[in-house]
């Protein structure tokens, strides 16, 4: 008989449900639902660009959909499927994404005094509107707890659990005092599976509270009472309501129980996974090991690597976290990435590449479309040469999520002409972004972790051999692309099976359900230009980005200029 398992993964404008074969990693079938609220699932506001909330009613109605959708699908592609052989379900999510809640569990947003409120809401990873509160989150540690801030890359991010709840505390002081508890997205949905969604008995993730909470064995838990009440003294009663264990992904969470047995057509009591977040999941899903860096590319860019927790690994600046268990059990989790990637050419897609390009559009999954405007821009822009436009970026439109951690740090362009084409800034936005994975990889390879292999997952790697070319060139290392194209669903999904007792641990099962597809290796000449392009980003990156920089910024057009020359004589085009 075979054995499936389901892998739950809420993205930021959709979810998708994944069923798979145990025994080979087969991807039977999927389905995605679209959060119908607000803007692509996103609830804004035009006053203030930094919020980003969502509705908890869309994740629930989620559930139903994908997998119920997911089940019928793969009936119709297998007579023999029988979604009672299904053992376990893993969940991945968004993060830290927390979600203020009652005293029995239940987002305040579906009580009626809150219902249209968005403080009351899911506040999304991408909310930014907590920056003051991080700043003083950091300050804080820094003169009284400086170790919480070395296990989180030395800066406390305003993406983060605990300066959004003092931003809720400060801006929306009744949603604050109604709240008992705040509940991470991916902690929240694995409750409501099982039926028990009391605050003071879900099972925490180690992975959110290690990343995003200064969650520590080494100071037995969250942040002390000393610590929260010099942050605010009003935070101390929420404090008591948190928690203070906490649970790897081969945990198992608890049951399916009787009511969603029943509107899922599943087995009750099947297995459910601990939750995690979508970045750790996807770097197993990708076959994460020991010297592999998993780079999952969608709208932001998350890296993950992992290494073997018998040995002290020492804390890195400007990383999101070294956490022990946060990606599998008896390693440390090392979680890096960019704040925007594909968003940054989204964004110039949408608001300022020509109607010559072509047109474009999302696709039905609600992501980025590489329709005939992208194609377009690609085809063009893969005609240069690395260095030809004169152009250099600054990848940094969502702000810096590593290694300076800064939200407030914005986007840039240099070497622009009266002949500069949209392909040659979208070539050079493509190049900064490239560049800034570079900086992160050199940044853990600075503190002793080698980086051995890259293996890349998400949309934008699979659909994107250009993107891919100029990230093998630039940092030299060839770029492999995982042979599953949804691989947090599918590292849920692996996390199902193991809770549900099929495999021991995550390189068991990786064994079975993972793998690579295809491989893109640096050409030697284009890295050679990139390598002197890189040094030119590096120093726009120290001058923008660090306070100690002192370096001139006065040969930097030039050397575009110099480079982007040389380039054209080597093409014939000067």
């Amino acid at each position: 008989m075979k054995k499936y398992t389901i892998g739950l993964d809420y993205g930021t404008n959709s979810c998708r449900a994944l069923i798979v074969d145990i025994s080979n990693g087969t991807e039977l079938a999927s389905s995605v639902f679209l959060y119908p609220s607000g803007e692509n699932g996103i609830i804004l506001d035009s006053s203030d660009p930094n919020l980003a909330r969502q509705n908890p009613k869309d994740y629930l109605d989620g559930i139903t959909a994908t997998i119920s959708g997911a089940i019928q699908k793969a009936k119709k592609k297998d007579s023999s499927f029988d979604s009672f052989n299904i053992v376990g379900i893993g969940v991945d999510t968004t993060g830290s994404s927390p979600i203020p809640v009652d005293k029995k569990g239940n987002p305040l947003s579906f009580l009626d005094k809150f219902k249209n409120n968005p403080n009351a809401m899911c506040w999304l990873w991408r909310d930014h509107t907590s920056f003051k509160e991080a700043e003083q989150i950091t300050l804080l540690a820094k003169e009284i707890r400086p170790a919480y801030l070395d296990k989180i890359g030395g800066t406390y991010s305003s993406e983060w659990y605990w300066s959004k709840i003092l931003h809720c505390k400060n801006i929306a002081p009744d949603v604050f005092d109604e709240a008992y508890s705040f509940v991470e997205l991916c902690d929240y949905i694995p409750a409501v599976l099982t039926g028990e969604i009391n605050p003071n008995k879900i099972k925490r993730s180690v992975c959110a509270a290690g990343h995003k909470a200064m969650y520590s064995t080494d100071w037995k838990g969250l942040p002390d009472i000393g610590f929260i009440e010099q942050l605010d003294s009003k935070l101390l009663n929420l404090r008591q309501n948190l928690f203070d264990k906490v649970y790897t992904s081969e945990t198992e969470a608890g049951k399916l129980n009787l009511e969603w047995s029943k509107k899922l057509n599943l087995k009750e009591g099947i297995s459910i996974a601990v939750g995690a977040f979508d970045a750790h999941m996807g770097a197993v899903g990708a076959g994460v090991k020991e010297g592999t860096l998993v780079k999952i590319m969608g709208t932001s860019t998350c890296d993950i690597m992992v290494q073997n927790n018998k040995n002290k690994l020492n804390d890195i600046p400007g990383v999101c976290g070294v956490v022990d268990g946060s990606v599998m059990e008896g390693h440390y989790g090392i979680e890096a990435g960019q704040s925007a990637v594909g968003d940054i050419f989204l964004w110039f897609v949408n608001h300022l590449t020509p109607s010559k390009y072509g047109s474009r559009k999302i696709d039905e999954e609600g992501n980025i479309d590489f329709d005939e405007k992208f194609e377009n821009l690609q085809k063009e822009a893969e005609k240069l040469l690395p260095g030809e436009s004169g152009l250099m970026a600054l990848d940094w439109n969502n702000g810096n999520r590593t290694i300076l951690t800064d939200v407030r740090l914005t986007g840039l362009m240099v070497g622009q002409t009266l002949h500069t084409s949209p392909h040659e800034i979208f070539r050079a936005l493509v190049e900064a972004t490239a560049f800034g994975a570079l900086k992160i990889i050199n940044r853990i390879k600075e503190y002793d972790v080698e980086v051995k292999e890259i293996v890349n997952c998400g949309g934008l790697a699979i659909k994107s051999p250009f993107l891919m070319q100029i990230y093998a060139d630039v940092t030299g290392i060839p770029m492999k692309v995982s042979k599953s194209h949804q691989t947090p669903a599918l590292g849920a999904a692996i996390f199902g099976a193991i809770s549900a007792g099929e495999f021991k641990n995550v390189s068991d099962a990786q064994d079975y359900m993972t793998g690579t597809d295809k491989t893109y290796n640096p050409i030697a000449e284009n890295h050679d230009i990139y390598i002197k392009l890189y040094k030119i980003y590096s120093k726009l990156h120290d001058s923008f980005g660090t306070k100690e920089s002192s370096g001139s910024m006065y040969n930097i057009m030039k050397d575009l200029l110099n480079i982007r020359d040389s380039q054209r004589r080597v093409k014939g085009t000067s």
